[in-house]
């Protein structure tokens, strides 16, 4: 019995010991931010994309052999430029289809602030009432047009949170394909 139980504890420390902690720390990390990154994407104020373009970064400088190669640093650079713009673009474009003025779409940012704080009925809520409630106060535009332009700018900004965590699920795949297969 003894015998077995020394084999065992050999078995387990040589185990303990003879392991790369040191790399599974680094994808722990990685994984980590590559996750938050993609939660980032859809959660205000927290920078998904970027979150995923500094998980590579740290990746490839604590662990230069399984990094990521210059051109896949220009592609992730890319994506993260496109995750911007289409983030910017698309609550503005959506406003605009609808005929939403530069009030309402303050509105709507404002409005999206706000509802932040009361999670989660807040997040629809918030801006549509900033919204419709900019446009009748200040662009001075009657019920119909203010509700029909603050609806377009969330329906724009709903479609941007879309692309957006497109984008960032395409980044995790360009960082796992160039850290792990090129």
């Amino acid at each position: 019995m003894t015998e077995w139980f020394t084999h065992a504890w050999n078995a387990t420390s040589h185990f303990f010991t003879d392991m790369p902690w040191a790399m599974w720390g680094v994808w722990t990390l990685t994984i980590c931010l590559l996750v938050v990154g993609i939660v980032g994407s859809v959660v205000p104020f927290l920078p998904g994309p970027m979150l995923i373009f500094a998980a590579a970064i740290i990746h490839t400088v604590l662990r230069p052999e399984s990094g990521m190669s210059l051109w896949g640093f220009v592609f992730l650079s890319l994506e993260l430029v496109l995750s911007y713009v289409v983030d910017f673009a698309s609550g503005a474009m959506g406003a605009r289809w609808f005929g939403a003025s530069r009030w309402g779409i303050a509105g709507v940012f404002i409005g999206g602030i706000v509802g932040m704080f009361f999670m989660p009925f807040g997040l629809v809520l918030g801006p549509l009432i900033g919204g419709v409630s900019f446009e009748l106060v200040f662009a001075k535009k009657r019920l119909q047009p203010a509700a029909k332009s603050a609806w377009g700018s969330l329906l724009g900004t709903g479609v941007g949170l879309v692309l957006r965590l497109i984008v960032a699920f395409i980044m995790v795949a360009t960082f796992f394909l160039d850290a792990l297969v090129w």
